[in-house]
């Protein structure tokens, strides 16, 4: 019990900061990033938040990536496979003008 309570005690950073990003760094993704290949990644957020399907979003970021996002803290986030993510991830959110 004391295991489990220490491992949730461990995790609470990393979801708040996956829900609130770090705010004293804001970022921001190119437009040219957003509208690339039809919004592909806008339509791949939509899909990952809309079917809570966080484990997916190292493919937003390679997609990211492929779309020419060049953001090391946005790109590391989203191939963060240590903490999950959850729903209000400010990467997902920033892609669905959420933020």
């Amino acid at each position: 019990m004391i295991a489990r309570a220490q491992a949730i005690h461990a995790a609470q950073p990393h979801l708040l900061r996956d829900i609130v990003g770090i705010p004293f760094r804001a970022v921001s993704l190119p437009s040219s990033v957003l509208a690339w290949n039809d919004h592909t990644m806008v339509k791949l957020a939509g899909t990952i938040y809309e079917g809570r399907a966080f484990d997916r979003l190292p493919v937003l970021g390679d997609a990211l990536e492929d779309a020419g996002c060049t953001s090391a803290k946005i790109l590391s986030h989203c191939r963060r496979k240590k903490m999950g993510h959850a729903r209000g991830c400010w990467v997902a959110d920033a892609l669905l003008g959420k933020s």
